[in-house]
C-alpha cells in the first residue's frame, strides 16, 4: 500500500470509530465529544501511526514503557499537541520514565506502584491523570485491585497526591460486556470520581453506553494485527 492508500485506508477507520461513538453516544444522550477515543498503538510501527495523525488522530495509548520511549519522543517534538496514555501494567521501578513520558495512567492497581508514581511525580514536579485499574471480573491473570481493596487504594493514592481522575477494566472475555461496565460505573460514581476507561474495539457501544469517558481503540484503527 502505496502512502496516499495508507492515508486514506487511515481516515476512513478513523471516521468509521468516530461514528460508532458517535451513534451510542447518541442513543445515550451523551455528547460525542465527552468521550475521548485513545489510539492504542502498542506493537504497531511509526510508519502505521503517521496516517492516523495525519488524519486528525491526537490521543494515543501503549502498553509498555520502553516500546513508547522508542516511538515517540520524534513525534512529538513533531506533534506537540499529541496525547500519550499508558494503558498497560506498570512496574513499579518505571515508574520515574513513566512519569516523564506520559499524560495518563490507566493502570494504578497496588500500594507499592501508588508510592513509587506519588514520589516520581513530587520528584518531576509533573503529575499525569491517573485511573485506578479494578479487576471488575476478579479475574487471577488480570491486573488491577480488587474490588473490596478499591476504598483503601484511593485514599493512599489520594494521600500520595496522585490526580485520580477515574477507573479502568478489562471486561471478562467472551461474557456481555455491560454488567461489568455498569459496575464499574457504579464504583466510580460511588467514590466521586468522573472519568471511566472502559470499551475496546468489539465493545466500545456498551462502553460509551454505560458511561465511558475514555475508550481504548486498537484493531479497529489499525487493523487486525498480523
Amino acid at each position: 500500500m502505496d502512502e496516499h492508500e495508507a492515508a486514506k485506508a487511515a481516515a476512513a477507520r478513523l471516521a468509521g470509530v468516530n461514528e460508532r461513538i458517535a451513534a451510542a453516544a447518541k442513543l445515550a444522550r451523551r455528547k460525542a465529544e465527552d468521550v475521548a477515543l485513545i489510539g492504542i498503538s502498542k506493537t504497531q510501527p511509526v510508519e502505521a501511526i503517521r496516517p492516523l495523525i495525519a488524519a486528525g488522530q491526537r490521543v494515543f495509548g501503549e502498553n509498555r514503557v520502553q516500546e513508547a520511549e522508542g516511538k515517540w519522543s520524534a513525534l512529538r517534538d513533531e506533534f506537540p499537541d499529541l496525547e500519550l496514555h499508558l494503558v498497560g501494567s506498570l512496574q513499579s521501578n518505571k515508574a520515574e520514565a513513566a512519569v516523564a513520558l506520559f499524560d495518563a495512567i490507566h493502570s494504578v492497581d497496588r500500594p507499592s506502584l501508588v508510592n513509587e508514581l506519588g514520589q516520581a511525580m513530587d520528584k518531576a514536579g509533573k503529575r499525569p491523570d491517573c485511573f485506578i485499574q479494578v479487576n471488575i471480573g476478579e479475574e487471577e491473570q488480570k491486573g488491577g485491585c480488587a474490588i473490596a481493596d478499591l476504598p483503601g487504594l484511593l485514599a493512599q493514592a489520594r494521600a500520595a497526591n496522585l490526580p485520580v481522575i477515574g477507573l479502568m477494566c478489562v471486561p471478562p472475555a467472551d461474557l456481555e460486556p455491560a454488567p461489568w461496565f455498569a459496575l464499574l460505573a457504579k464504583l466510580a460514581r460511588d467514590h466521586d470520581l468522573p472519568a471511566l476507561s472502559m470499551g475496546m474495539s468489539a465493545d466500545l457501544e456498551a462502553g460509551v453506553m454505560l458511561g465511558a469517558t475514555h475508550v481504548r481503540i486498537g484493531t479497529a484503527l489499525f487493523g487486525a494485527r498480523a
